[in-house]
Formats: structure tokens, C-alpha cells, sequence
């Protein structure tokens, strides 16, 4: 009986045994099997990918001052609002800037005026030389008849002086005449009533004063949402005093931060995976590296560390690679500046520059806002000059150009 026990105790000892070998085998071949497929896949896809999760959302700022001095009446956006590049969006009062610009306007109306005077004086003072020479042309003559009449006794000593006096007034008259046209010419030779420097000097004026009153607008250079809104109705601003501030939210890109032993193979131009921590693995945005900055990040703080020190420890350092962001994308999923970020280049493409190598050719950000200011300037001075050379009556249709003739901005208002 204890041999049959035996012979039971060992076979299934043996059958333990050989279920745990199975079992050992199958976990070192499944280890095997993902070990070899991980390997495969760095081979083919891994090592041709550099990644971080260290990348955050970037974006201008774009600071809202004015630029001319005022009281605050109305304030058109508050914090994060939606604007429109040209919305106006602080009012400053007007009424210093409207009295400045109008006496400049009548300044150049009569300037104007004289300067077209001037032109037809020197027509006037043509005319008088013509007649001045005349005159002396015809004491010319009256002198030599009685020089010949004094010769044989016809014409007395007294009245050959007096003709000899009177041709004498008469070219100094003549003298007199010349030089005034002179001098006249001299004011309008060479220009026109519109190039003419007192002309131009009162159109300076009024363009000037035009600009200061149209500033009294403070208008949204850029579409985006307002944020950092610090002024107030009734507040008394000066020049460069920041007012709000506007975000582009079209305008983004990631500022992905590299180990530097991982730069040797990032290049501009490759494409880039990203991920915001806002939407998750399901949101992918298609980026581009646009850029690699000239320093690290430590470099570039506020206080740099300084290493030639006694207790110097090596830190791995990080350099910001700027990833343009696909518009579209960004305009499906909108992001905010300083989101989380993860990004994965694709590192197959090295033959792009690891530096920018050429300027650029083009502005990187312009706007066309304040364009319109000057164009409405030369269009006021132009209808008033027009308008006082050819004597008909000024139009008034510049006035729906100034800033208190449309609606005032509705977030806050003085009135």
C-alpha cells in the first residue's frame, strides 16, 4: 500500500514539475516574442523618433498702449472677449484732439487762400512792369524830342530838366516794379498751390493733428481674445501705458524642450507629433520644426547658472525647438499659451539645417490697422486744398472718419 502512495507522490511530482517548465517556457517565450518585437520596432520605427513631454503652447501677446494722452469714456472688450483686428476698444476722450484739428483745418484753408494770392499777385506785378516800362519808354521819347528841340532854341533849359526828371522817376518806378516781382516769383517759382512750402507746411499740421485725433481710438491690431484688461473708465492714460493685452489665438506654435543629447538628429523642416494634455491621446496635431533656439533655456534665465564653481554638478541641458502647428488643427481645437504638450519627431529627414541660415524676406507679423489713418489724412487735406482753390465749398464728407462719429464700443461706456 505505501508503494502505491510512493509511485502517486512522485508522478505527480513529475506532472508539477513539467507544468511548471511548460509554464516557465511559455513566459520566457512571450518575453522572448516582445523583446524581439520591441526590437524590431526600434529598429524600424523607434530609433527614428525623438520625443518629450516636456513642450508647452506659445503665443504673442500683443500689448494694447495708446498713443496719445487722455481721460478713458469707453472701454469696448473686457477679459476674454473675442475681438477683430480694427474693433476699437478704448475710447479716449476726443474734444482737446476735435479743437486742435479743426484750427489746423481752417489754418490750412487759409493758407491756402494767401498762397493763391500770391500766384495772382505775380500775374499783378507783371502787368505794372509792362506798364512801368511803358512809361519809360515814352519819357525816352519825350526826352529826345526836346533834346532836339533845345538845339535850336524851340524848348526852354527848364522843361528839358524836367523831362530828364521825369525819365529818371519813371526808371526807378520800373526798377521798383522788377524787384517786387522778383521777390514775388521768388514765393511761387518752380511749385504749384498744392506743392507749395507754406502749403505743405500747414497740410503737415493738419495731418498731425489728425493723427493725434484718430489716435484718441485704440484700435485691435490683431484677431484674438483680450486678457490682462488693467484699464478703467474715467482713468487718465498716457502714452505706453498698458491698457489690455490681445492673444492670437491662430497664432501658436510649441516650444518642445530637448535633452541636447537628442538635438544631433532634430533638423528644421521635420515633422512632428503632438498631443495637448487637454484633449488627450484622441486630439493629434501635425507640426513642423520651424526652429532651434540659439542657447539653452538655462542660458537664457533670468539668473544663468554659473559653473566655474567648486561644487559643480553636470545637469542635462535643454534647448526649445519652436513646432509650427497646423492652422486648421488649431483652429478645430483651439489651445491656450502655457498647455502641456507631448511631441515626437520624426528624425528620418536629417537634411534639413539644424540652424536658420538666410533672414527672412517678409515681415513675421504685420498689420494693416493703421494704414487707414494716414490715407484718411491725405484724403482731408487734399479736399481742403481742392476745396480753396477752386473756391467751392468744403465737403464735409471726411467727418465720418472721426473717431466719435460712429458708435461708441458697448462693453463699458462713460455715457
Amino acid at each position: 500500500m505505501s508503494d502505491i502512495t510512493e509511485k502517486g507522490d512522485v508522478q505527480a511530482k513529475t506532472n508539477g514539475n513539467g507544468k511548471r517548465r511548460k509554464l516557465i517556457a511559455l513566459v520566457l517565450g512571450a518575453f522572448l516574442i516582445a523583446g524581439v518585437a520591441y526590437g524590431a520596432w526600434w529598429a524600424l520605427v523607434g530609433s527614428e523618433r525623438e520625443y518629450t513631454d516636456n513642450a508647452y503652447v506659445d503665443g504673442n501677446v500683443v500689448q494694447l498702449t495708446p498713443q496719445v494722452a487722455g481721460t478713458i469714456v469707453s472701454i469696448g472688450a473686457d477679459n476674454t472677449d473675442a475681438v477683430k483686428a480694427g474693433q476699437v476698444l478704448v475710447q479716449i476722450d476726443p474734444a482737446d484732439a476735435l479743437v486742435n484739428l479743426e484750427a489746423t483745418e481752417a489754418q490750412l484753408a487759409n493758407t491756402v487762400r494767401q498762397v493763391r494770392k500770391l500766384f495772382a499777385t505775380s500775374s499783378s506785378l507783371a502787368a505794372t512792369v509792362t506798364m512801368r516800362e511803358a512809361d519809360v519808354a515814352r519819357a525816352q521819347e519825350d526826352l529826345t524830342r526836346r533834346e532836339r528841340l533845345a538845339a535850336s532854341g524851340a524848348v526852354s533849359g527848364e522843361e528839358l530838366n524836367h523831362a530828364k526828371d521825369t525819365l529818371r522817376a519813371a526808371q526807378a518806378e520800373l526798377l521798383s516794379a522788377r524787384e517786387q516781382a522778383a521777390a514775388n516769383h521768388a514765393l511761387v517759382d518752380q511749385t504749384t498751390v498744392e506743392d507749395h512750402p507754406d502749403v505743405r507746411n500747414a497740410a503737415a499740421k493738419v495731418r498731425e493733428a489728425y493723427l493725434a485725433y484718430s489716435r484718441t481710438r485704440v484700435l485691435a491690431p490683431v484677431d484674438g481674445v483680450v486678457t490682462k484688461r488693467s484699464v478703467q473708465l474715467g482713468q487718465r492714460v498716457s502714452p505706453g501705458m498698458p491698457l489690455m493685452a490681445i492673444v492670437p489665438t491662430q497664432q501658436m506654435w510649441v516650444n518642445a524642450n530637448f535633452k541636447e543629447a537628442q538635438l544631433a538628429n532634430i533638423h528644421i523642416g521635420q515633422p512632428v507629433r503632438l498631443t495637448s494634455d487637454v484633449y488627450g491621446g484622441k486630439v493629434e496635431y501635425d507640426g513642423k520644426v520651424v526652429g532651434l533656439d540659439a542657447g539653452t533655456g538655462a542660458a537664457f534665465s533670468l539668473l544663468p547658472a554659473q559653473n566655474a564653481t567648486g561644487n559643480w554638478i553636470k545637469v542635462v541641458q535643454r534647448v526649445p525647438v519652436r513646432v509650427q502647428i497646423d492652422p486648421e488643427q488649431l483652429k478645430r481645437h483651439p489651445l491656450r499659451i502655457g498647455l502641456s504638450m507631448e511631441a515626437t519627431v520624426d528624425i528620418h529627414d536629417r537634411n534639413g539645417p539644424v540652424l536658420a541660415t538666410a533672414p527672412r524676406t517678409t515681415p513675421a507679423y504685420s498689420t494693416p490697422v493703421f494704414d487707414a489713418d494716414t490715407r484718411d489724412a491725405e484724403a482731408l487735406i487734399t479736399k481742403i486744398v481742392r476745396a480753396n482753390t477752386s473756391g467751392t465749398p468744403a465737403s464735409t464728407a471726411h467727418l465720418a472718419n472721426r473717431p466719435d462719429s460712429g458708435v461708441r464700443p458697448a462693453a463699458y461706456s462713460g455715457t
